[in-house]
């Protein structure tokens, strides 16, 4: 049961940890957006960190890597 236990909340832990550090990331995109585009270009509101964030994992998906970096020999 201990095992069990452990294994939880290590996930949890991890879980959150990951959260934490994408939200993180989406902090250089909310300060970036609000603070350059918005003055600079009609039109352009305001987002949230909320927002930031979706917009990083969406760019992340689209602009994914997906080449190997196995050599040929």
């Amino acid at each position: 049961m201990d095992k069990v236990l452990a294994t939880f909340v290590a996930v949890i832990v991890g879980v959150g940890l990951l959260v934490l550090i994408s939200f993180l990331m989406s902090w250089p995109v909310y300060m970036l957006w609000n603070g350059a585009l918005v003055g600079a270009i009609n039109g352009i509101n305001e987002i949230t960190w909320l927002q930031a964030w979706g917009i990083g994992v969406l760019f992340g998906m689209l602009f994914k890597n997906s080449s190997s970096s196995k050599s040929k020999d």
